[in-house]
C-alpha cells in the first residue's frame, strides 16, 4: 500500500537535509496549528459550561451557605 505518509517519507529520503528542514517546519507548524485549535475548543466548553452556574437563584444559595 502506497499512503501518503510512505510517499513523504520516499521524497523526505530522496532530498537534501536543508529541504527536510523546510518539511520539519511547515509539519510543526501544523502540529502547533492543530494543538491551539484543540485548547481553543476545550477552552470555550469550559466557558460555556461556567455559564450554566452563573445565575441568580445559585448565587443566592451560595451566598447563604
Amino acid at each position: 500500500m502506497n499512503t501518503a505518509k510512505d510517499r513523504l517519507l520516499k521524497i523526505i529520503d530522496e532530498i537534501p537535509e536543508n529541504e527536510v528542514i523546510k518539511i520539519l517546519d511547515f509539519a510543526e507548524f501544523l502540529k502547533e496549528k492543530k494543538e491551539k485549535s484543540l485548547s481553543e475548543d476545550l477552552t470555550k466548553a469550559s466557558e460555556s459550561s461556567l455559564d450554566f452556574w452563573n445565575n441568580d437563584i445559585d448565587d443566592e444559595v451560595w451566598n447563604n451557605a
